[in-house]
């Protein structure tokens, strides 16, 4: 299918590395052009810091996890808890589709845990059947074809059931250097909510890789509809 620009979108800067950062990491190694993006800046995920301080932090997570495998990491700047599926954020999807020429595009499950990810998927499912469409005018022209959109796991794999598997036995370290850039996070969430994260990972990889007979994996599913359905595998 020749050299892909991939674009994931997530709700917040660590959901992309905690969900499908092996498959990222994998594109990334064969070449494939990533682009790392979330919808929210992080701004309520501590219990203590400033707002403003927080999400400038997270950003440089991102940037320093994304620098890993060479992604482009890019923030849309929706402080955390306010993001709603209106004409505003979907022209922000629509013309970010665009402006990166996305081959493929990776987002949440519809019924993920908390309103910022099932949001961001039912923005990012509706907004990129219009990225065609030259009369929805936005900041970069309509693109040839809509791209496949493939759903990431839930965390912890609740409610999901996959249609397709990526081997990330070769990338799962990868994955948690990754992830460890994201040390706001796993230090809050350690302490406030004991989870650890960077294993809650390491049982979900092992369970989806038990699955498919491989070491660790990550799950998908593939938005089935009318002209999304490439007839050749697209994930690695």
């Amino acid at each position: 299918m020749g050299m892909l620009r991939i674009l994931a979108i997530g709700a917040h800067p660590d959901d992309l590395e905690i969900l499908c950062g092996g498959t990222l990491a994998r594109f990334a190694q064969l070449g494939y052009t990533v682009f790392m993006a979330h919808m929210m800046n992080g701004d309520k995920g501590h219990v203590s810091m400033d707002p403003a301080e927080l999400a400038r932090v997270r950003r440089q997570e991102a940037e320093a996890a994304a620098s890993i495998i060479g992604a482009q990491s890019i923030g849309l700047g929706y402080p955390d808890g306010t993001l709603f599926s209106d004409l505003a954020a979907r022209e922000r999807v629509i013309d970010l589709i665009r402006e990166v020429r996305a081959d493929v595009v990776l987002t949440h499950a519809p019924q993920d845990y908390m309103s910022d990810h099932t949001t961001t998927s039912e923005i990012v499912r509706d907004g990129s059947f219009y990225v065609t469409a030259p009369l929805f005018r936005t900041q970069h022209p309509a693109i040839a074809e809509a791209p496949p959109l493939y759903f990431m796991d839930t965390l912890a794999g609740v409610r999901f059931t996959p249609s397709e598997y990526v081997d990330i036995s070769t990338t799962f370290d990868r994955k948690c250097e990754m992830l460890r850039c994201h040390r706001s996070q796993l230090q809050w969430l350690q302490e406030n909510a004991g989870a650890d994260i960077l294993e809650q990972v390491r049982i979900t990889g092992q369970f989806r890789g038990l699955q498919c007979g491989a070491e660790y994996a990550e799950a998908f599913a593939r938005y089935e509809a009318w002209g999304r359905q490439p007839p050749a595998r697209v994930l690695p």
